[in-house]
């Protein structure tokens, strides 16, 4: 018995609403990193899905898949990075204080 592609896309886009509302929404810029994170993988889940009910035989979703994930761990990695150096600078991760650094 073959699941259909919606039990596979729903629950994807509920992913990517969720990852689009805790972006938009918070201020610690980790946790708009976990946010964002959130809609990369839901992004990847769809790549998946579609590649598998479309081209069945292919595997260039497959593919395309690991490169955003090898991409988003090193975007992760660098995010970080940069998290922690403004942290040290001004003990503060809120993304609306940013501008005071420029002081």
């Amino acid at each position: 018995m073959d699941i259909s592609m919606i039990y596979y896309i729903v629950p994807s886009l509920i992913m990517f609403c969720c990852g689009i509302y805790g972006f938009v929404t918070r201020k610690n810029m980790i946790a708009m990193l976990i946010s964002l994170e959130l809609m990369l993988n839901a992004v990847d889940i769809n790549f998946v899905v579609f590649n598998r009910y479309l081209f069945p035989g292919q595997l260039e979703g497959m593919f395309f898949t690991l490169f955003a994930i090898a991409i988003a761990a090193a975007e992760t990695a660098l995010a970080i990075a940069i998290i922690i150096n403004l942290f040290r600078g001004s003990k503060n991760i809120d993304a609306t204080e940013i501008n005071k650094l420029k002081d």
